[in-house]
């Protein structure tokens, strides 16, 4: 059985429909095993005997004027480490990520990345068995070029 992977960059822009995202420069970071946003003003609350969190992002970096106001349901509260090495509670999320017109669901975990490069990791775990990542290069999904290789089983 083999079935063909597209090739993505080590940057791409996504998109986080039910977020009200439509476009988050996002690094693909391997080394991570969860995703993570940025997002600030994090707060719990119950509704329907749910519990939910509200958030906000800045979806652009250096940009602090636009805002995007989301909520979702709290799925989990994870011990992550950060990129410092150091483990931080953080709020876990569920949500459709979309890539080029391919959408599937994603845990997120929410995070202050204001002093990171990126708005976005997408890691490990939300790209496996999708894609494969070529390192040197960016926003290959933005391209009208596609790439795949084919991936065999052994």
């Amino acid at each position: 059985m083999s079935k063909s992977l597209s090739i993505i960059g080590w940057r791409e822009r996504v998109a986080l429909p039910d977020l009200g995202i439509s476009q988050i420069k996002a690094k693909i970071d391997t080394g991570a095993r969860s995703s993570a946003l940025h997002a600030f003003d994090v707060e719990t609350f119950s509704r329907d005997d749910k519990t939910r969190v509200r958030f906000k992002v800045h979806p652009y970096q250096r940009d602090t004027h636009r805002t995007v106001s989301a909520e979702a349901e709290l799925i989990d509260q994870r011990q992550v480490r950060n990129s410092g090495g150091h483990a931080q509670l953080r709020p876990v999320i569920q949500t459709m990520v979309e890539l080029n017109g391919e959408r599937w669901l994603i845990e997120l975990t929410l995070t202050n990345r204001d002093v990171m490069g990126f708005r976005m990791l997408l890691g490990r775990q939300a790209i496996r068995k999708r894609f494969l990542v070529d390192a040197g290069q960016s926003f290959v999904q933005s391209s009208t070029r596609k790439r795949t290789i084919k991936k065999t089983t052994l």
